[in-house]
């Protein structure tokens, strides 16, 4: 089996290696992803300071330090490539983000 993959979800400036802001608020973040197939499991939440959407082939996670402080980043955890990459390629182009490969540096999209 394939090890995971972390890669950092951030808004896109067009200007490698600079973000271009807030994702939004943590509600507008979980909607976003929600048109993508990817959502919290409806357990109870969060104590640990970081929600997890669940999508297909990867996991999301954002801080839940409440639903006022806008969410800068996301980290992104990819257990199957050629599942998640395809959505994750759509929901990047559909709102202006950027991802950024951890072990590489590399941006994508």
């Amino acid at each position: 089996m394939p090890r995971a993959r972390q890669l950092v979800l951030m808004k896109s400036s067009g200007t490698p290696g600079k973000s271009g802001g807030p994702l939004g608020l943590p509600r507008q973040v979980r909607e976003l992803f929600a048109n993508f197939n990817t959502a919290p499991d409806g357990g109870p939440a969060p104590s640990s300071g970081l929600e997890l959407l669940h999508g297909p082939g990867m996991t999301v996670e954002i801080p839940a330090s409440g639903e006022k402080s806008e969410v800068q980043q996301a980290m992104i955890t990819v257990s199957d490539d050629d599942i998640a990459w395809p959505v994750l390629s759509r929901a990047c182009r559909a709102n202006g983000w950027t991802l950024v490969d951890l072990e590489s540096g590399q941006a994508f999209l």
